[in-house]
């Protein structure tokens, strides 16, 4: 995926996908990945990451959103990752299937940095 495009799709007004539009303007690197997983799996496995986020303190943006938005959607969904160029920032995305829209964005701070 071309690195417009994915701006395009980011262009939403929530605070994990306004970060991650930042983070790529500047030159972030990127990743969307083949293949797509069910919306219900994604959900339960960041459901159980939000969890252990507000255990350990991290700090997230949109993750409580995208959990809730996945258990929505009920169809296939393809990932991305946006990764800030300092590397304190990691952006998951959650596109349709064929990618052509945004489901969900989360970002969660990186405890190394």
């Amino acid at each position: 995926m071309e690195r417009d495009l994915l701006a395009l799709l980011l262009a939403d007004d929530d605070d994990a996908s306004v970060a991650a539009l930042a983070a790529l303007r500047s030159g972030a690197s990127y990743v969307v990945w083949d293949g797509a997983p069910p919306s219900e799996a994604l959900a339960q496995v960041y459901g159980r990451r939000l969890r252990h986020t507000r255990r350990k303190g991290i700090e997230t943006l949109g993750l409580q959103r995208a959990v809730q938005l996945l258990r929505q959607h009920d169809q296939l969904v393809r990932l991305g990752q946006v990764r800030t160029t300092d590397g304190a920032w990691v952006f998951m995305l959650f596109l349709i299937e064929d990618g052509s829209a945004l489901v969900a964005c989360t970002g969660v701070r990186q405890r190394d940095q």
